[in-house]
Order: structure tokens, then C-alpha cells, then sequence
């Protein structure tokens, strides 16, 4: 798959000609005219390198590289700062905002590329020999019902097929359905490992709790046991749990359940992502609105917005104005599937793996590659 790099720049003759310059040595190339616009999509489309000008009207590209170097999600982006000023000043203030590189217009195609190639080559090694922590994502509904386990396992069962090694781990004590689903019977190592105090949780423990479904989707599940229901974890317990899974899961994928309880409100700003469930009926949008503006204090910029139909009718109200409302963007809809569900849950397999061609299985699909976006940019 080709690098992508995001393009910064008001002048819209510049990221033509830019553009054109990258994708002949074979790059994909997204574009933006101004710095909101930038950070955006930096944000959702995770490319691997951003070339940013310097003079936009709305925001400079020294405030752009400041406020991507201060995102989780996009402070390892590696940035060229691309502008016809050749002042000593204006390069300084470039490395200053979090500059990797500094070009200056109008340049030759040969040195374009030979920086881009530089940079990315170097961001690639930086890669390889950095962290190998995977990343995390939570998968909340606004209330019961919407789909948070099935959605869980899907992606789960999705990465699988994209080759990376994800873990799916369910903190609904006595009402956790992960390993049944699967057909695992009732696997409650999440529920053994909440039960211990934090300095206890250790990567090997967690590896012997986790049980393997014949797809090699790793799980780490409740049970269905209503007194397993009665223990109540500590904070600093789940918190330790999630902190060893980033060294075994790539990514761990959590099912929260849904609302907002004292458990969750502890253990979301652990999450790299959260995927939040939605579906369009006007109880649960104003539910979701309540819901976002709570999680919105912790970090506004990971909410990713599912929205679930859950009957055989169209979205309604429309999705742009389920998007005011809200004030997030809507990155996938999913559409509704019952009949599939419970053939696959009979069957012990995820919807993805059962019938792979359904147009459920591509929208789970599709929103598990914008999830793996997030493990390859760890």
C-alpha cells in the first residue's frame, strides 16, 4: 500500500502541482486548503507524512504543527513545513513548532522527493525500532442493545484478516457475552483478573487468562454468571489490566458496554480511540448528546461516531443533521443485520468471517481499517 501524504496549502495551483509531483513517484496524496481543515483530517486519515505551508488565512502552519505535535493521535506525523519565505527566523520557528524538515518555493521535484523519501524512511525505522505497545479502543453504546459486543468482535475478527494480532477484552462483569458469542463457553478471565489488586496484574497473568477462538482471535472475557456481577473492581486494577494489554494485543479491542458508569468514566482516557454507538432514534441522540459532551472533557479529538440501524428503514432523521446535533462526525454506518447476527452467533463466528460479502460485513470492515490506521501509526 502507497504512503499518504496530506497536503497543506491555500494556493490550490500549489497542491496541484505538488500533488502531481508525489503521485508520479507513486504516492497517495490528500489535500487541504487551510489549517482546520489540515488537522481534520490529519486526525481521521492518519497519513504517514504532512507537507504543510506556512501563510494560510485561518490559522498558520506553525499553530498547525504545534497543535498536531500536542494530539496523541498525530504527534509522530512527520511533518515538512513548505513556504517561500528563506529567512534563518522562519526556519527556526518551524523546527521550534515541531518541524521534522523545511523546504522552501519553489523547489525542484528531484529535491521534493528526495526529502520525502528521506523523511519517510526515517519515520519507517523510527517505527520499527520505537514502542511496540499496541494501541487501545473502546467500543461504548449510549445504552443496551445497539451492539457493543458485536461490533467489538467484528472488528476483532477483521483485523485478524488484515494480519495484525488484536485482543478483544470485555469489562461487563456478569453480563459479559464476548466468549460465548464465540462459542468459548464461559470464559471469565477478565473477570479472575478484576478480581485482584492492581500490583498483582502482570502480562504473564493476563496471557493465562486469555482464551483463543479457532480464528486466532485472542479474547479476554466475562461471563454470563449474574454474581460475578456483585464484584467491583477497583480503578487501579482495570487501569493496570489495559496498560499490560498494550504489550500483548495489537490493538486490544475493549467492550465497555454502554453508558456511562463509575467503571468507564476511570478507564476511557486509557483508550487511544473510542467508538462510540449510536442509532438515530431521538431518544437515544439526545441520550448521545448528554454522553459526548461528558467524554468531550477528557479528549473531544479520539470520539469516533458509529451510527447502528437497528431496523430495516432508512436513517432518520439524515445523517448531517444527526451530525449538528451531536456537533461529531459520523464515520460509519452501520446497517441492520439480524438475521445474520444470529445465524453467526449460532455458528460461533463473527458476522465479518461468516458471510464476508454481506454489506454489513463491508461496513464493519471499513471501519476496522480506519482502526487499523491507529496500530500502524503506534
Amino acid at each position: 500500500m502507497p504512503e499518504k501524504i496530506l497536503i497543506v496549502d491555500d494556493d490550490v495551483d500549489s497542491l496541484k502541482l505538488i500533488g502531481l509531483m508525489l503521485q508520479r513517484n507513486g504516492y497517495e496524496v490528500i489535500a487541504a486548503h487551510a489549517g482546520n481543515q489540515a488537522i481534520t483530517k490529519a486526525m481521521n486519515e492518519l497519513p504517514d507524512l504532512i507537507i504543510l505551508d506556512v501563510m494560510m488565512p485561518d490559522m498558520n502552519g506553525y499553530d498547525v504543527c504545534r497543535r498536531l505535535r500536542a494530539n496523541a493521535t498525530t504527534q509522530d506525523i512527520p511533518i515538512i513545513m513548505f513556504t517561500a519565505k528563506t529567512l534563518i527566523d522562519d526556519k527556526v520557528a518551524g523546527f521550534e513548532a515541531g518541524a521534522d524538515d523545511y523546504l522552501t518555493k519553489p523547489t525542484h521535484p528531484a529535491e521534493l522527493a528526495s526529502r520525502v523519501r528521506a523523511i519517510l524512511q526515517r519515520s519507517s525505522s523510527k517505527k520499527q525500532s520505537g514502542s511496540s505497545k499496541g494501541a487501545t479502543i473502546g467500543v461504548l453504546g449510549v445504552k443496551g442493545g445497539i451492539g457493543a459486543t458485536t461490533v467489538t468482535l467484528n472488528l476483532g475478527a477483521s483485523l485478524i484478516q488484515m494480519k495484525a494480532s488484536p485482543v478483544v477484552a470485555d469489562f461487563r462483569l456478569g453480563i459479559g457475552s464476548l466468549g460465548a458469542t464465540l462459542g468459548l463457553g464461559q470464559s471469565n478471565g477478565m473477570s479472575k483478573l478484576l478480581s485482584r489488586p492492581a500490583n498483582e496484574i502482570t502480562s504473564d497473568a493476563i496471557n493465562k487468562e486469555i482464551a483463543t477462538h479457532q480464528s486466532g482471535l485472542r479474547v479476554l472475557s466475562c461471563s454470563t454468571k449474574p454474581r460475578e456481577g456483585l464484584v467491583v473492581p477497583t480503578p487501579d486494577t482495570a487501569i493496570a489490566i489495559i496498560k499490560e494489554l498494550r504489550n500483548i494485543g495489537k490493538p486490544t479491542i475493549f467492550d465497555l458496554g454502554s453508558g456511562f458508569n463509575p467503571l468507564v468514566s476511570h478507564i476511557y482516557p486509557e483508550m487511544d480511540r473510542l467508538i462510540i454507538l449510536v442509532d438515530p432514534a431521538t431518544v437515544t441522540l439526545n441520550m448521545a448528546r448528554d454522553l459526548l459532551q461528558e467524554l468531550a472533557k477528557g479528549n473531544r479529538d479520539k470520539i469516533h461516531l458509529v451510527v447502528v440501524n437497528r431496523a430495516q428503514i432508512n436513517l432518520q432523521p439524515p445523517w448531517h443533521e444527526v451530525e449538528h446535533l451531536l456537533e461529531h462526525e459520523i464515520r460509519a454506518i452501520i446497517s441492520p443485520s439480524p438475521e445474520l447476527a444470529y445465524q453467526a452467533m449460532e455458528s460461533g463466528v463473527p458476522m465479518v468471517s461468516f458471510q464476508p460479502n454481506a454489506i454489513v460485513s463491508s461496513q464493519l470492515n471499513k471501519l476496522a481499517e480506519d482502526v487499523y490506521k491507529i496500530l500502524e501509526a503506534k
